[in-house]
């Protein structure tokens, strides 16, 4: 089993993802560390693919998962966190909006902890997180708001589920994700809920964030999200009362 595995979902990145493979690289040839790339391209029309694999040479490993075509986000993590062998696991979003250094904070959060926690989190609302460039307003709005009521719905005391910068170790991914089955924006809720419901702690770090524009989230992706939501909180309560069932027939 490798020691870390970096996942990144792609669609139509063909002008972003170069950045984010770059310093991912330099980060990497850092470390002495046995690792591998993967790039899952979510059907994209442009020449993201291509772009790729123009950079595979700075990588010891590096792996592209092409879809022929486009799902969804949750899908194209999915897919690469369950087709990923490391250790630990991380998901980046291809925008480098949270850059691949803060990887150590999130490390060194979960080495203060008395148990290595399964699930480290990216956050913008815990202390010590700071906004390089803030979202516009509207966009930071619905945010708030959609945070608010998955915290009410589904997961209370997580403040910040939506970074798309999450570290999971190798038994804790492969038990979530082949139960995730939510293939738009809310796969990150339903991963987080899941977790829960299998007994695994969750820690929320702070983060450096930036926000970068054209991004792939349209503000009636907001709507949609939360109607997922719902129907996560029903899935994951059957799975949950199914994890019970399980645990006490076992003794």
């Amino acid at each position: 089993m490798r020691d870390l595995s970096i996942v990144i979902p792609a669609f139509n990145e063909e002008h972003r993802i170069a950045e984010t493979l770059q310093s991912i690289a330099e980060f990497l040839d850092e470390r002495n560390l046995d690792d591998e790339v993967i790039v899952v391209d979510d059907g994209s029309t442009d020449a993201t693919v291509g772009v790729v694999l123009t950079h595979e040479h700075l990588f010891a490993r590096l792996r592209v998962l092409v879809g022929e075509r486009n799902v969804g986000k949750g899908h194209a993590v999915r897919r690469g966190m369950l087709a990923a062998t490391g250790r630990h696991r991380l998901f980046v979003d291809a925008d480098n909006s949270t850059d691949i250094r803060e990887l150590d904070r999130l490390v060194a959060a979960a080495a203060a902890e008395p148990i290595e926690p399964a699930v480290v989190i990216a956050s913008l609302a815990v202390e010590g997180a700071h906004v390089v460039v803030a979202q516009p307003g509207l966009r930071s709005l619905l945010g708030r708001l959609g945070n608010m009521v998955i915290q009410r719905l589904v997961l209370p005391g997580i403040s910040d589920t939506q970074r798309g910068f999450k570290l999971f170790t190798g038994e804790a991914s492969d038990a979530i994700f082949r139960r995730c089955r939510t293939d738009g924006w809310a796969f990150d809720v339903e991963a987080l809920a899941l977790a829960r419901a299998l007994g695994y702690h969750v820690l929320e770090v702070p983060v450096c964030w930036e926000h970068r524009e054209d991004s792939r989230v349209r503000p009636a992706a907001y709507v949609t999200t939360l109607l997922d939501v719902v129907q996560i909180r029903r899935r994951v309560g059957r799975e949950r009362r199914q994890i019970e069932e399980l645990a006490s027939a076992n003794g």
